[in-house]
């Protein structure tokens, strides 16, 4: 998958393994990756892109007051890729969303957003933009036929700020950002699309 996003022109690869709080400690979570990301590093060629080490973290009620989540950001930042039910989030859920991006801390990150769009009301988007809570958007959310303009739409908006691999594997699921960022650059222009690599609004996120 790494040599794949290279020859799509990724220079910088976040590797988001998936952290489940009901299955391990944040501890255990991060001696796991640890070992994995040393075993990968071992095989890596001298040109490989760089890896940096974050998380994808499923959000639980009292999330906002687990011990140790500044751990779980992607390293050197507040960004912390946060992954939500499939459902109608509660009252309660969207209030501890607010609480959580008000952390100095933390940086909320909603991964692959895409998802929730239909299932939520539009009074609760208004909320969790007014909040500052920035949205992932999957490089499929583009590449499809069927979501393409309102991927596109929602970006030049201003309502996607990063754009993820979200790659598992290599049949299934492989990267497809190299695609995702042409359908960008041919819908948007070469300017917008440059912009969007100045300031760093794509974040490539692989998970395992």
């Amino acid at each position: 998958m790494i040599g794949q996003q290279a020859a799509q022109g990724v220079s910088t690869v976040v590797a988001t393994p998936h952290f489940y709080a009901n299955d391990e400690s944040v501890e255990a979570f991060l001696e796991r990756r640890n070992v994995a990301f040393a075993q990968l590093k071992a095989e890596l060629p001298e040109n490989a892109p760089q890896i940096m080490l974050g998380s994808e973290v499923r959000y639980y009620q009292g999330i906002s007051r687990m011990d140790g989540l500044d751990a779980l950001r992607i390293e050197g930042s507040r960004l912390l890729l946060l992954e939500m039910p499939m459902s109608r989030w509660t009252e309660y859920m969207v209030r501890e969303l607010t609480e959580l991006s008000g952390e100095g801390s933390i940086q909320v990150v909603l991964a692959h957003v895409e998802r929730y769009l239909k299932l939520q009301k539009q009074a609760v988007w208004d909320r969790i933009y007014e909040c500052g809570i920035l949205m992932q958007a999957n490089a499929s959310f583009f590449t499809a036929l069927a979501s393409r303009r309102k991927a596109i739409s929602l970006l030049r908006e201003g309502k996607i700020h990063f754009v993820g691999s979200d790659c598992h594997n290599m049949t299934s699921r492989p990267p497809q950002i190299g695609k995702a960022f042409e359908v960008i650059q041919k819908k948007l222009g070469n300017d917008y699309f440059g912009q969007m690599n100045e300031y760093g609004y794509s974040l490539l996120a692989t998970t395992n």
